[in-house]
C-alpha cells in the first residue's frame, strides 16, 4: 500500500462501507489522516471505520440526500475538528437498458447518487474546507466519463457529468485553495463488479483491458491519496484514468 504524507488531514469517504471506497480509506488511514467513514451500508462502513481506531469514525449517509450530506460534514467537524479532504465515491450501476427503453425511476436514482450526490457533497464540503484555507476534493468519476457504454445511459451521462463538475469547481475554487480532480477507473474488483456479472461477461470485460486483468481497489486508492496530498499541489481540474489501457484502444 502506497502512502502519503497525510498527517493533521481530516478526510470524508463516502461509499467507504467497501470496494474502491474501503481501499481509499485504509490508504488515506496508513498515510496518518482522520478519516470519516461515510455509506448506507451500516454493517461495511462500521467495520471499515472500526478498523481504524479512533482516527476513523461511521456516518450512515445516503448521498442523494442534501440534508445527509451536510450532517455527514457537520460530523467530520464535529468529531475531528474540520475538513481538509473528500472523496466523493458513493456510486451505484442502475439498470442495463437501450436509452430509448431505460427506465424512469431507474435513471433518476442513478443521477440522484451518481451525479446529485457529488453536487451536494461538494456544496457542505468546500465552505468547511475554505474555513481551513483550502482542501482537496477527489471525485469518483470512471472511464465511463469520457467513452460510452451500450445499455448504461444513465451512469454514462452521471460519470460525464461529474468530470464537468469536477472542472468547474475547480476553476470557481482554486485561487481559494481548494483543489478539485476526478479519478476515472476501469473495471475493478469490487462487489458492484464481482457479484454481479457472469464469468462470461467478465472475461469479456478483462479482454478490454489491455494489460489482461481487472483493476484492484489499492491501485485506485493509491492515485486518490496522492491526488488528496501535498504532492499534487498544482494538480486541479483534472480528470485521471486509471484503466489498465481502456480508453487507449
Amino acid at each position: 500500500m502506497n502512502s502519503y504524507d497525510l498527517n493533521g488531514k481530516v478526510a470524508i469517504v463516502t461509499g467507504g462501507g467497501s470496494g474502491i471506497g474501503e481501499a481509499v480509506v485504509q490508504t488515506l488511514l496508513a498515510s496518518g489522516a482522520k478519516v470519516v467513514v461515510a455509506d448506507l451500508d451500516e454493517e461495511g462502513g462500521r467495520r471499515v471505520a472500526d478498523a481504524g481506531g479512533d482516527h476513523a469514525m461511521f456516518v450512515r449517509a445516503d448521498v442523494s440526500d442534501p440534508e445527509a450530506n451536510e450532517a455527514m460534514v457537520q460530523a467530520a467537524v464535529d468529531a475531528f475538528g474540520g475538513l481538509d479532504i473528500a472523496v466523493n465515491n458513493a456510486g451505484i450501476g442502475g439498470p442495463a437498458n437501450l436509452a430509448g427503453e431505460y427506465p424512469l425511476d431507474g435513471w433518476r436514482k442513478v443521477i440522484d447518487v451518481n451525479l446529485n450526490g457529488v453536487f451536494y457533497g461538494m456544496r457542505y464540503e468546500i465552505p468547511e474546507m475554505l474555513k481551513r484555507g483550502g482542501g482537496s476534493i477527489v471525485n469518483m468519476s470512471s472511464i465511463l466519463g469520457s467513452v460510452a457504454f451500450p445499455t448504461a445511459s444513465a451512469y454514462v451521462a452521471a460519470k460525464h457529468g461529474v468530470v464537468g463538475l469536477t472542472k468547474t469547481a475547480a476553476a470557481e475554487y482554486g485561487a481559494q485553495g481548494v483543489r478539485v480532480n476526478a479519478v476515472g477507473p476501469a473495471f475493478i474488483n469490487t462487489p458492484l463488479v464481482v457479484n454481479n456479472l457472469d464469468e462470461a461477461t467478465r472475461e469479456m470485460l478483462v479482454g478490454r483491458h489491455p494489460v489482461g486483468r481487472l483493476g484492484d481497489p489499492p491501485e485506485i486508492a493509491s492515485l486518490v491519496a496522492f491526488l488528496a496530498s501535498d504532492d499534487a499541489s498544482f494538480v486541479t481540474g483534472s480528470y485521471h484514468l486509471a484503466d489498465g489501457g481502456y480508453t487507449a484502444q
